[in-house]
């Protein structure tokens, strides 16, 4: 597989040991998939849902998805398995939890590096802890391979022992600095999952403020969330039409030897050019 360069506005996570729901993955309109080995699959089945996700991975039926295949943690007794039969699989990347420090990605990369892994395969690490957190410059920094971090907000809230409220209070300083990580580092970012399924009020009040930080996408661990993400990590109609606008008044300005550009009475600079451009790359993504 190519490396995973598609925007990323909503990534699923789906049960390694449930087939019917890797089926089910191939026709559902998320950005990305999470095939988890993890969380999602008890201990006594860990290796049939090893072969069964390396299998889904390794048969190219999920399109333009970007699929992604969260391992077992370091430490564990099914990381190694799970790494290198992921680096065979092929996926777009591998999700590694409970990464702390950069030596943790680097450890990674040598185990991809021993199993013969594919340079195009990618590294997400996901932040849920305190010292994650507090080493998230340097984790977004420790390779080249390292593309995207995952916040684990479940996981963060707990070892924080803090309480999950509206407007998520207890974690903006967490997830601020992990957003500041992730663009000093030109790395993407995906915000954490939100719990409850049939609050689609709720979670789409977190959506808005998860674009609004500076989220690229959200994690979800159900379908029906799809939609809704997509959408709001999308730029409106309006918002694709401002940023057409804005260089093509900065375009003009240029050609009629202009110093100065505006727009509606503003004036325009580089920074307004560049995040339009962004804004029409979001779009086509989305179309």
């Amino acid at each position: 597989m190519s490396s995973a360069a598609a925007r990323l506005r909503s990534v699923l996570y789906m049960p390694g040991a449930n087939e019917r729901a890797l089926e089910k993955a191939r026709e559902l309109p998320a950005d990305g998939l999470i095939l988890d080995l993890e969380d999602a699959a008890a201990p006594a089945a860990k290796a049939e849902a090893r072969v069964r996700v390396c299998e889904a991975t390794a048969s190219r039926a999920y399109g333009e998805r970007v699929v992604t295949i969260r391992v077992n943690g370091l430490g564990t007794q099914w990381h190694d398995a799970d790494v290198a039969a992921a680096a065979a699989a092929g996926p777009h990347a591998i999700l590694v939890p409970k990464v702390g420090s950069a030596d943790d990605v680097l450890t990674v990369v040598r185990a991809l590096e021993r199993a013969g892994a594919s340079a195009e395969i990618q590294i997400w690490a996901m932040l849920e802890t305190p010292a994650a957190v507090l080493h998230a410059a340097e984790i977004a920094a420790a390779c080249r391979r390292l593309s995207t971090l995952v916040m684990g907000t479940n996981d963060l809230l707990n070892e924080l022992r803090a309480e999950a409220t509206q407007g998520r209070g207890s974690l903006q300083a967490s997830l601020a600095l992990c957003l500041l990580a992730a663009r000093a580092e030109g790395r993407t970012i995906l915000d954490g999952v939100y719990n409850d399924v049939r609050d689609a009020e709720g979670f789409e009040d977190e959506c808005v403020e998860g674009r609004r930080l500076g989220f690229d996408g959200k994690t979800l661990i159900h379908p029906g969330q799809i939609e809704i993400c997509n959408r709001v990590f999308s730029p409106s109609a309006q918002e694709v039409e401002h940023a057409r606008r804005v260089i093509e008044a900065f375009e003009k300005a240029g050609r009629d030897g202009s110093g100065v550009a505006t727009l509606d009475g503003r004036l325009i600079e580089n920074l307004h050019v560049d995040s339009a451009r962004r804004v029409l790359g979001m779009a086509g993504a989305s179309t």
